[in-house]
């Protein structure tokens, strides 16, 4: 064989050779179990949101797809194993609306959510919801402002939140801004001891989910006043509760949300096969069965579509932190 001939074989096999060793490894993806963070204990809407998918998705992208909950310090411990997991799409994770509101108020995160993580799609929606107890003062949003109100210049009234820089928190302290009502901001642990004191007449009102108040509300014993929505929305329980413009109110429009994510710089072409088979799992009936007793609205997105949400997501909470006086810690 010539010289040259013999180089350009040797040339062309090595490439043959690359291509066979890179090429299939993404193109056969996934041929292993993909872990899916919910950086929250079981038994949550995120955790129940995972699930839901995770069980669909296991049928159709060609390997199991598997839960793993790492809950602890606020959702950092789990969020930050899958930020420095191999980029490779077999580590997952949902983030949600409390991510984009902790870099505003934690001091010290061990990721950046807008740097450490590769956008897949938008999960869902899901507005806020401000429920009140059954007494007359709190028939509707309007008469509850009037009586609360009233009852501020003596002994102010008390919203329940979730823990200081919690979006029920922020919420809260954002309806005092709006109002100018000086109401006193109680802190619980979590929504589901809030809302029973609520229920008791203890607290006048809270922030929180449909699928947080779903129990109390279908008991008849709390009250929903008002979503944190532009329009009424057509879900179980609400579809007749009035929306913020419907109350005079602006810049409280709040959805909880939820989305998911993969470390930065995982290949295109497995973020891309991962999008469309997390969209149509959100699609099929058996998961919007599932999940519209969340109260959850399916919502799939681009990646880049996601990126821009994020980004706005993180500066919005950075401005309403800032209006509050809320400070990191």
């Amino acid at each position: 064989m010539p010289t040259m001939n013999r180089r350009a074989f040797l040339a062309t096999g090595s490439t043959a050779l690359l291509a066979s060793s890179v090429t299939p490894a993404w193109a056969a993806y996934p041929d292993r179990p993909v872990k899916l963070v919910v950086p929250w204990a079981a038994g949550g809407s995120t955790d129940a949101i995972a699930r839901a998918m995770a069980q669909r998705m296991s049928q159709t992208i060609g390997s199991p797809v598997i839960v793993d909950n790492r809950p602890g310090a606020a959702g950092m411990i789990g969020t930050d194993a899958v930020a420095k997991a191999v980029p490779d799409g077999y580590t997952l994770a949902i983030v949600e609306l409390p991510h984009a509101i902790a870099p505003a108020v934690t001091a010290k995160l061990p990721y950046d959510l807008l740097r450490d993580f590769t956008p897949v799609t938008m999960i869902g929606t899901s507005p806020l919801v401000f429920f009140a107890g059954m007494d007359e003062g709190s028939k509707d949003f309007k008469t509850f402002l009037k009586t609360a109100a009233a009852a501020a210049k003596g002994a102010p009234p008390a919203i329940a939140h979730s823990g200081a820089g919690t979006v029920s928190h922020l919420a809260a302290e954002l309806l005092a801004s709006r109002t100018k009502i000086g109401f006193n901001m109680v802190p619980y642990r979590g929504s589901a001891p809030a809302l029973t004191d609520v229920a008791a007449g203890t607290v006048a009102g809270h922030f929180a989910t449909l699928a947080s108040g779903s129990s109390l509300l279908g008991a008849n014993r709390i009250r929903p006043l008002l979503v944190t929505s532009t329009q009424r929305v057509n879900l179980p329980g609400l579809q007749n509760v009035p929306a913020l413009a419907e109350n005079g109110l602006r810049g409280l429009e709040i959805d909880q949300w939820w989305a998911l994510v993969a470390p930065a710089t995982t290949p295109l072409d497995v973020i891309e096969k991962l999008r469309r088979e997390a969209v149509a799992a959100l699609e099929h009936p058996s998961v919007k069965e599932r999940l519209s007793v969340l109260g959850v609205q399916m919502k799939g997105s681009t990646p880049t579509e996601l990126r821009a949400f994020l980004r706005s997501e993180a500066a919005r909470w950075q401005k309403a932190a800032h209006e509050i006086g809320l400070q990191p810690q």
